[in-house]
Parts: C-alpha cells; structure tokens; sequence
C-alpha cells in the first residue's frame, strides 16, 4: 500500500510554545525505563498487507514519531521458528505458535505518563483517519516498567539502551508468572543473580532485560485486551548474536523446568525472533 499523505496544516503559534516548553523539563536520559512490547497476528491472508502498512506508516507515525519513544525493532518468527516455542499450553498464546510478529520499543526513564496520553492521541487519530490495519490479533501487547538488565560479558559490548540499535541476529521473548504477587520481587531477584548470570555464561545471548507489566489505560484502543498479569508477570527479552536456531537445544530449552524447580512461578511463552529487514516483505511467505 502507498504511505499515507496528509496535506501541510499550519501550527499555531502557541503550540510551538509549549513544545519548547515540555523540552526545558523533566527527565531525559538514556535509560529505556519503559518499554512497548507488542506481539501481533496478521489474519490469515493479509500478511502481505499487515507488514506493509506497519513498516511503511504504523512503524513510524504510530511509535517512533511519538516523544520518548527513542529505539525501536521489529522482528519476526518465521513458522520453524514459532514450532520451537513453548510450553504448549500458553497463558499468552493460544496456540502457541499465535503472533509471529513482534515489536519492541525503549521509552525514556520517568516518560510513560506523558507518552501515554499522546499515544492514546495518537491512534485515535489514526483510527480517525482510516490509518489502523484492522485484520489483526492483538497476542500479547502491553506496556512495560524496566526492572533489570543482565549482561553476560559484564562492562564489555552493548549497553541495554542501545540493545534495539546493535544488529543482533536474534531475539527470545520470554514470559513469567511469579507464583502469586508477593513472591514476583523474589523471582526477579532470583533471575537476577542466580538463573540468568549461569545460562548467559557461554550463550549466543550478550544480554538479558527484565520488565514488568502496567495497565493500559481506559481509554485504550478497543482492539487491545487489558494487561493481564500485571501484578504477577515478568517479560524477558535475550538478544542474541546469532540466529536462536543454531543453538536452541544447547542454550534455551528447558528455562521452564529451571523456573518450575525454582519454585517461584511458571514460565508461560519462550518465543524465538529473527530481525525483521525493513522496507523488505522478506520471510512473509514464510509464516504459514
């Protein structure tokens, strides 16, 4: 599809005003305090359609454009690559293998509130003016608050805030319920010092971030379910250095059985990614 064009509309004076004014104020550091992670499900027949219209506008005027948003990464499971995943019997997806394509965005530390209601603007707007693909699922989309990063090789390589910039070749998009809310600070202090350091040692993964989930507003779009999980769940994403297909069996079965042994909660999706290429339809045909 052809991009979107909308003609030039002159901006009051007043408005350019109160941009100047919101940059004079507020937090605006490096960190990818919060996070936009958004696993979709293009309906069968509109692959070809979905993808294009996400890379050519939603990509754009429905994420990067918005203030705070400052990194951001698309990528894709291709039908071997969603046969990898587990456990069958998902609280996320059902099946398993639903949402084979997958967003991530890094939001400035201490920026959600003002990012949210712009979003929120935004894609009403967007919905306005006939800019929303609507032959889409929703799998798993929320909003997320960091909550930790580890890193395999210690100060060496890539920093989490450039995580969606290097060009790693993978992606694994891991989700946790803690076995009840008391216990999530727990679990997390767990992956934290124990679980994660001893399966980074010798990976293909450099890091590991750890969020946790907040509610989306009322005001939502319809089209997206309410968070679930947010007094429970943890979201991890590895990013990888080679393709998870290479070392899948060595390095990432069995994360449910260490977090079951724990004791501490269930894993309920380990999901591997390969990066999207943009302005490509390369791997679509490669979904079913």
């Amino acid at each position: 599809m052809e991009t979107p064009t909308e003609p030039p509309t002159e901006t009051p004076a007043d408005t350019h005003a109160a941009y100047a004014e919101l940059a004079s104020v507020g937090p605006y550091g490096v960190r990818p305090g919060h996070a936009l992670i958004t696993m979709v499900e293009p309906h069968p027949g509109h692959e070809y359609a979905y993808n294009r219209w996400y890379e050519d506008d939603h990509y754009i005027a429905g994420a990067m454009a918005m203030p705070w948003i400052y990194a951001g990464r698309r990528w894709v499971a291709t039908r071997d690559l969603q046969l990898l995943r587990y456990p069958a019997e998902s609280a996320v997806a059902q099946p398993v293998t639903a949402g084979c394509y997958l967003s991530t965005y890094w939001i400035t530390e201490g920026r959600y509130g003002e990012h949210m209601r712009w979003t929120v603007a935004i894609n009403k707007r967007l919905n306005r003016d006939g800019r929303v693909y609507r032959d889409r699922t929703h799998v798993f989309t929320s909003f997320q608050d960091h909550q930790a990063t580890v890193y395999r090789d210690g100060a060496a390589g890539p920093r989490d805030h450039h995580a969606l910039d290097h060009p790693y070749q993978g992606l694994v998009l891991q989700v946790v319920d803690a076995a009840g809310p008391d216990v999530r600070a727990e679990l997390l202090e767990w992956l934290r010092t124990r679980h994660l350091p001893g399966r980074l040692k010798g990976s293909p993964a450099a890091m590991v971030t750890a969020f946790r989930p907040t509610p989306l507003p009322v005001d939502r779009m319809s089209y997206v379910k309410q968070v679930e999980g947010v007094d429970t769940r943890l979201t991890l994403l590895w990013f990888l250095q080679e393709d998870p297909r290479e070392r899948w069996e060595a390095c990432f079965t069995g994360l449910d059985e260490a977090v079951a042994d724990s004791g501490l909660g269930r894993t309920e999706l380990v999901a591997p990614f390969i990066p999207t290429i943009p302005g490509t339809d390369t791997y679509v045909d490669r979904l079913r």
